[in-house]
């Protein structure tokens, strides 16, 4: 290298060393400032910023049933710590960007001198906006407005400083600087496509659906991009389908249909469908439609789409009142994969709907849960389904009663003979089946095993799916029999030796199927009670499941004629009278609703002339009655409800007992039980309380007092169990007790006059009095409020040496905390005195 060569690259090296500066205005340090933040930095951050968005793309999931928002951004509600990214993407594209106006800002007197500068700071406010940033965001793009008021960008900035006023929920100052955007000369058509775009978007947030449209329109005609404008015009037609414009839908949903593989298929689809939705059926034009929905379930290019396409078929038949055929649409709809989260949902749902409406309540039922299970819980549907579905709780379990026990009792009513024809038919079916099952589950054992050590490759290598293997095994024995692995298999002999060896395995499996239990009709024989007192306890089960589905479908669902089945069953075939006279008293009722005036009329008279004195009777006579009868359930209730405060438990578990057997079937049974569990646990303590409990959990598991009773055994009863006694002398809140049997009142009641005369002479006026149950052989006389235990050692001295008083009976000082636990557990006997 001669010395003109070095003296060169001598000068190249300190040339490019000078020009780093950032503090000197010349055109060698302005440009390769510039060149080095465009094509360097900002290249690599514009990168991460298009990663990002992608990303965002994919994991974004439209729901089509709404109207589109115009960005596809999930907004996550979580809070992120500072210093952290949502998404390393733009966590990436803001680090470039802030690295770009660290090392090349060129701010000389007051003047940034580096062109390139202000597209740092769009790049800045563009990842923050994405990754949810909002409020710096806002910062970067107000810098630009600010510092840079004769950028090229300044139009960009301003848009999306307003796109993040929208997001921060300033809608209507965004609207307000669009429209100052909009009225500038000379903007870009993409400019206006995005001022519009962003417009037309606040005015959907603010529920301004007919301003949103023009802007919108804009919107689609400006962009550049065919993705945006397919998204724009089906937004567009979504609008229009909301103000009831269903001709300008349908040509918004044209414009995205005749974009066809310019934007994606996602929204053609979606357009047909909504097409087939506002399609006017009944006007001689059916085939149309079905034509249409033929051609999109035909096109291959439509399979990813199956799902939505085989829905709205489902649709179509179902306004047509062709209800099975929708039916199988639906459900040919749910087989595909799914390329519309919400779609699984609906399909559900319409379903459940479909069975409810046709009285098939245990298949609503389930098609319910399934919906449920589709949808997000945050959603307003969610709950009123989960409440429709609630309501058929009862339904399923007395219906799932009636039929058991109504089938039980039917076998039981069969001669010897009629039982063992009815089983033997049963049990050939079963065998048969089994038989048909074990041909096609099992395969010879001497058929090579194919695919046998490939576990690994069967994770990546298409034909190695195990079902494939099986399918293709039992093709291979259907069309050639059992071939040995060897050359010119095809020509081969058949080797009867192992066809012997294939009968003697079937021979085998007839003898297993011989002795199978399952296939002995003695087994299901032997099943059915003989009892009497078993048989009775069924058929009192199964009545009054009859009675719960009459008044459940009579007073939920207003299904009159099951109602009036089941009312009817119950009088055809009880002989419980707690269940004869409601039913008949809810049979008038029927009558009168569904207007059988000549069957009401004989129902009330036999009411009238066999029952006078009831209540029911006293209801037929004067309706209004119902309101002001003081035997009525709810009169009877606050009754009980009075007695429990006054601590008169036994009488309040035995009336329970009682008017819960009178008022069998009503829906005020729960809330006595309830009441009754709670009177046993104050007199009887823990073990009573949760048996009780249990009781009321078990036996009416859907109503408020059945959820509360297991929400207490849940998570209350496990507490009570564990608590122990404090015995901290320093505790605050005791209490004086004086044990009494019960056959000791007339004590008791003295003792408590003669404390509250003390108190009164005293002036403790913040003392009280009160006698309380313990359990069915002790109460206590109590004396509450004392401060500490030398307060309530210091008041039973005086009430001891006082020559007024002199009580003689010795007190137990027990603080506020230990004597709850005496009176849930029971457990005074082991209750350690305080020490002195």
């Amino acid at each position: 290298m001669n010395i003109i060569t070095k003296l060169i690259l001598l000068l190249l090296l300190v040339g490019s060393i000078a020009g780093c500066s950032r503090k000197k205005n010349t055109f060698v340090n302005r440009n390769w400032h510039a060149v080095t933040t465009e094509y360097n930095t900002l290249y690599n951050g514009n990168l991460g910023l298009e990663q990002g968005k992608e990303e965002l793309n994919q994991n974004y999931a439209d729901n089509y049933w709404d109207i589109l928002p115009i960005e596809r951004m999930q907004i996550d509600e979580n809070i992120v710590l500072p210093d952290s990214v949502r998404n390393q993407n733009f966590g990436y594209a803001e680090e470039k960007a802030v690295k770009a106006i660290q090392r090349h800002s060129m701010l000389i007197e007051g003047k940034e001198r580096n062109p390139q500068i202000d597209e740092a700071y769009l790049l800045l406010g563009k990842a923050r906006y994405f990754d949810q940033r909002f409020i710096p965001a806002l910062e970067a793009f107000n810098y630009i407005l600010r510092r840079y008021p004769a950028s090229n960008n300044i139009i960009h900035a301003r848009v999306w400083r307003e796109k993040t006023h929208m997001r921060l929920e300033n809608n209507r100052l965004a609207i307000n600087n669009l429209k100052k955007v909009l009225d500038l000369d000379y903007l870009e058509e993409q400019d206006i496509a995005d001022a519009s775009a962003t417009m037309a978007q606040a005015y959907i947030n603010l529920r301004h659906l007919d301003s949103a449209v023009v802007p919108l329109s804009n919107a689609a005609e400006f962009t550049d991009e065919n993705e945006e404008k397919g998204r724009y015009f089906y937004i567009l037609g979504q609008l229009y389908n909301r103000l009831g414009q269903t001709a300008s839908a349908n040509a918004a949903f044209d414009e995205v249909i005749e974009l066809n593989r310019k934007s994606p298929r996602i929204y053609m689809i979606n357009a047909y469908v909504q097409k087939a939705r506002n399609f006017e059926l009944g006007r001689g034009n059916n085939y149309e439609l079905r034509e249409m929905l033929r051609e999109l379930e035909e096109d291959r290019e439509n399979r990813p789409f199956l799902d939505k396409i085989y829905f709205q078929i489902g649709e179509y038949y179902n306004r047509l009142d062709s209800t099975e055929t929708a039916i199988d649409y639906y459900k040919k709809s749910l087989r595909e994969p799914a390329s519309d989260v919400y779609l699984r949902s609906i399909n559900y749902e319409i379903l459940a709907d479909i069975n409810f409406d046709q009285s098939n309540y245990v298949l609503a039922s389930k098609y319910f849960d399934s919906t449920l299970a589709e949808m997000d819980p945050k959603l307003r549907e969610f709950r009123t389904i989960k409440k429709k579905r609630d309501n058929l709780e009862d339904v399923i379990k007395y219906e799932g009663v009636a039929y058991k026990n109504d089938s039980i009792l039917r076998l039981s009513q069969m001669t010897p003979a009629a039982k063992l024809d009815y089983f033997k038919d049963y049990t050939s079916g079963l065998r048969a089946q089994l038989e048909a099952d074990d041909a096609k589950a099992v395969l010879p054992a001497t058929l090579p095993a194919i695919g046998s050590g490939q576990q690994n490759s069967a994770r990546t290598f298409y034909f190695y799916n195990e079902a494939r293997v099986q399918q293709g095994r039992q093709e291979f024995l259907n069309q050639w029999g059992n071939r040995p692995l060897a050359d010119n298999w095809r020509w081969a002999e058949v080797n009867f030796e192992n066809e012997d060896a294939v009968a003697e395995e079937a021979g085998l499996s007839q003898q297993v199927l011989d002795n199978d239990p399952r296939l002995d009709p003695y087994t299901y024989i032997n099943q059915i009670p003989t009892d009497l007192a078993v048989l009775d306890t069924i058929t009192r089960d199964r009545d009054f499941a009859y009675y719960q589905l009459g008044i459940i479908y009579k007073e939920n669902f207003r299904e009159y004629k099951m109602a009036q089945d089941r009312l009817e069953a119950v009088l055809e075939m009880s002989s419980d009278e707690r269940l004869i006279l409601p039913s008949m008293y809810n049979l008038y009722q029927v009558y009168q609703t569904t207007n059988q005036s000549f069957r009401a009329e004989e129902m009330k008279q036999e009411i009238l002339e066999n029952y006078p004195d009831s209540r029911y009777a006293a209801y037929i006579l004067n309706p209004e009655s119902i309101l002001e009868d003081e035997n009525s359930p709810e009169a009877i209730y606050a009754e009980l409800y009075r007695d429990f405060e006054a601590q008169n438990f036994k009488e309040v578990i035995a009336k329970t007992n009682r008017y819960s057997s009178e008022f069998a079937g009503d829906a005020i049974v729960p809330k006595l039980e309830l009441l009754k569990a709670q009177a046993s646990g104050r007199l009887l303590g823990l073990e009573a309380y949760k048996s009780a409990l249990n009781h009321v959990a078990l036996t009416y598991p859907q109503t408020q007092e059945g959820k509360k009773a297991q929400e207490i055994l849940n998570k209350t009863i496990p507490q009570l169990s564990g608590l122990e006694f404090n015995t901290d002398s320093l505790q605050q809140n005791y209490k004086l007790l004086y044990k009494f049997d019960v056959s000791e009142e007339e004590p008791a009641l003295a003792l408590k006059e003669k404390i509250e005369a003390a108190i009164s002479e005293i002036n403790y006026d913040h003392l009280s009095v009160s006698i309380d149950v313990y359990d069915p052989e002790v109460v206590f006389v109590m004396v509450h409020g004392l401060e500490n235990l030398n307060r309530a050692r210091g008041f039973a001295e005086l009430l001891e040496i006082n020559e007024d008083y002199l009580v003689e009976k010795e007190p137990i000082e027990i603080s506020t905390e230990n004597y709850r636990i005496v009176q849930i557990q029971k457990n005074l006997e082991e209750y350690p005195q305080p020490i002195n």
